[in-house]
């Protein structure tokens, strides 16, 4: 009776986002390809990605955009403020093409430049996690109540494209799957359902700027995006609730669950957008650290898990995968292209921290 429950949850998990109308990894062009999908961004409207394959290698890149989040009613309806999220599939900054950093496949320092790449654009307010719709109810400025329906479509439009991933590459030599901002939560989530579709070859999660959040007034994001009713049915999630669930479980339960996954983070330590969320969240201004809190998250996985690697730099800059600043950035006398690199080919990494003695530690990245 135990393994047929499993074996159901197991189907329900995998078929949940499948698309029979999808096109095929044979029937794509050369270069970007945008491709359509039954899903929703938060606004209810249609949701998009992109997909380049690559006859050069049979190495894989899945990456999680970021643009904000929203968990109130004031920041999802897009005629209020503060809007802090991006609403839309097909916006500038959800387009690889117009993407920098990873995405400059003609710079001959990219890891990734020969990858195939699966490139997963945000639009749903929910760090790519979020169950289903929420309706908010609010007051507006002129006192009026206001209800607004957030579509927090995250997790089934993630779950379409991961199911279309694994239907298209199913012979690859590695895979990586990171992502900036939300997509490195988001990233981090699914990064253990991705190794665990490929347990045979080895998976890399890099995590770009989303270390800072240890709020302990989180929950409010878990409860208006019901993350505990989408949690995998793993050891590492027994009893978490919306109220227990932090995001550093969420590498911790990958990581545990999957041997085949090494996991890393790269932060900035004065990350401004960082402290704005928080702030947002309800942490006063000024009371807390955000280095101390990315250490302290840092140490909570790695009391954990048996590999987990940093790279901290110095400054405010928020992300750095789809940024120039990728092949230039330097901390320790360690570029962060040559630490990535290091990593994606298997190569013995060390953590890099920024320390306040360092030349030019404090200075955003150049």
């Amino acid at each position: 009776m135990k393994y047929t429950i499993f074996a159901f949850f197991l189907l329900m998990s995998s078929t949940l986002g499948a698309q029979s109308n999808l096109p095929s990894l044979s029937g794509l062009d050369s270069g970007w390809n945008t491709i359509s999908t039954e899903g929703v961004c938060s606004a209810g409207t249609p949701y998009q990605f992109y997909a380049k394959s690559s006859v050069a290698s049979d190495n894989l890149l899945i990456f999680f955009n970021g643009g904000g989040a929203c968990w109130f009613g004031q920041a999802c309806d897009l005629g209020e403020q503060p809007n802090i999220h991006s609403p839309f599939a097909d916006m500038d900054s959800n387009n690889p093409a117009l993407s920098g950093g990873i995405f400059d496949l003609e710079n001959g320092e990219n890891p990734f430049a020969d990858y195939n790449m699966v490139f997963i654009p945000y639009c749903t307010g929910d760090v790519h996690i979020g169950a289903g719709e929420r309706i908010y109810t609010y007051e507006n400025e002129m006192g009026e109540e206001v209800k607004y329906t957030a579509h927090h479509n995250g997790y089934e439009n993630s779950m379409t494209v991961l199911n279309w991933v694994y239907e298209n590459f199913s012979s690859l030599r590695s895979v990586v799957i990171t992502g900036s901002s939300a997509g490195a939560i988001g990233s981090s989530f699914y990064s253990g359902m991705v190794a665990e579709q490929y347990s045979n070859i080895p998976v890399i999660l890099i995590a770009d700027a989303a270390g800072g959040y240890g709020s302990p007034l989180m929950p409010i994001t878990h409860r208006a995006w019901n993350t505990a009713s989408i949690l995998p049915d793993w050891i590492d999630y027994a009893g978490e609730t919306n109220e227990t669930i932090s995001f550093e479980d969420f590498y911790i339960a990958s990581a545990n669950h999957s041997p085949n996954l090494t996991i890393a983070q790269y932060n900035a330590a004065e990350d401004e957008t960082q402290k704005m969320f928080t702030q947002v969240i309800g942490d006063a201004p000024g009371s807390f650290s955000l280095p101390q809190r990315i250490l302290t998250n840092y140490q909570e996985i790695e009391s954990s898990v048996d590999d987990f690697y940093s790279y901290t730099a110095g400054g405010e800059f928020h992300t750095i995968l789809r940024d120039k600043i990728f092949y230039r950035y330097e901390v320790e006398g360690v570029r962060f292209v040559d630490w990535v690199t290091s990593l994606v080919n298997g190569e013995q990494v060390r953590d890099i921290s920024c320390v306040k003695e360092a030349t030019g530690c404090n200075d955003a990245p150049e």
